[in-house]
């Protein structure tokens, strides 16, 4: 005996791709900026060392800020602490250093985090102070300069860096784009509540698979499939229920259907399975199966057993004939069973 034990949906963690890309971002920071402290004590700069363990302490805020979801504090700590950090470095150890590098990194978080007008805003603003800190260096001398030797290594070590960083940016970018197409793709493929083909696409893949057959030939059977008296299980039992039956229904009978098969949610509480190179003969002992498979399921909502049977009409594909007549006799079949009784299979020939 089945038994299948439904549960409501699970909460979902509701937070954008976008702030988790920020939290590592900033534990990555947080790592540049503790190396930094040890190359700057290193290069007998103190003070760039220290400024390096207070950029370390807001990273660590800013990352429990995000945590507690508090993004907006999180993000205007990261601001300040970039804006701060790559003016101070610039300032103390010159332009060669390449901590400006650190203020383009901006760019892609304005407007991947905001909606356009302020992004452009706020690079307007990024732009004044990057050209205006490059004129800056332009008429000073850096404040604690150190060997060139030294501010070379410097400039690699940024460079390398932001180059890291600008490339997992660009790899969270594609796999971000590439799952929302896929899900944008399975949201207007599949039913939401059953997770099966919607009718739509059922209607797709079955005129592609026609076309096929009528290329070359072939068994190609259909299965109308009816939830019996789905109306009385909403009415006793809620319409949540009801949904809850769907799901368990679908899924005993998509683990019913081989590979080559396809499985929709025709509408309501009607399914439509296609089967490729089936005979009427497998096609019937495939629907006796799932018949009784369903007559079997048990299903518990709430610590209320509900069980539900189903009617299967079944029938062939005519070579040439429009899909809407094949569906119409399937229909016809269903028709029968369920004025025979429900629960059963019947079958119109070809």
């Amino acid at each position: 005996m089945q038994g299948t034990y439904l549960q409501s949906p699970a909460k979902h963690d509701a937070r954008p791709e976008f702030w988790q890309l920020s939290m590592r971002c900033c534990q990555l920071a947080g790592s540049v900026d503790v190396a930094f402290f040890f190359i700057f004590l290193i290069l007998g700069s103190p003070m760039l060392a220290w400024i390096n363990v207070v950029s370390v302490a807001m990273y660590v805020y800013a990352y429990l800020a995000f945590k507690q979801r508090r993004n907006q504090l999180a993000v205007l700590l990261i601001r300040i602490e970039v804006l701060v950090h790559a003016g101070l470095g610039t300032v103390l150890i010159g332009w060669g250093s390449g901590f400006h590098y650190f203020l383009l990194m901006f760019i892609p978080a304005l407007f991947v985090s905001m909606r356009a007008r302020s992004a452009w805003i706020y690079a307007g603003w990024l732009w004044v102070y990057y050209v205006g800190l490059d004129v800056l260096m332009w008429f000073i001398s850096p404040l604690q300069p150190i060997s060139s030797s030294s501010l070379l290594a410097v400039h690699v070590f940024n460079l390398t860096v932001v180059f890291c960083m600008f490339s997992y940016l660009a790899l969270f970018y594609v796999v971000t784009v590439t799952r929302a197409h896929k899900n944008l793709a399975r949201m207007a493929t599949t039913d939401s509540l059953t997770g099966l083909f919607n009718r739509r696409h059922m209607i797709e893949l079955t005129e592609k698979i026609l076309a096929r057959h009528n290329r070359r030939p072939c068994n190609l059977t259909l299965m109308l499939m009816d939830i019996d008296h789905f109306k009385q299980v909403n009415d006793l039992y809620g319409h949540d229920t009801g949904d809850r039956v769907l799901e368990a229904v679908s899924q005993l009978l998509q683990c019913s259907m081989r590979e080559q098969d396809f499985i929709g949610r025709w509408g309501g509480e009607e399914f439509l399975s296609i089967l490729p190179d089936t005979d009427f003969s497998q096609a019937t002992d495939s629907a006796e199966r799932i018949r009784k498979a369903v007559q079997a399921l048990e299903i518990y909502s709430n610590g209320k057993k509900v069980s539900v049977t189903l009617s299967i009409g079944v029938t062939q594909y005519r070579a040439e004939e429009v899909l809407s007549d094949a569906i119409a006799r399937a229909d016809y079949a269903l028709y029968e069973g369920k004025s025979s009784g429900r629960n059963r299979v019947e079958v119109v020939e070809a």
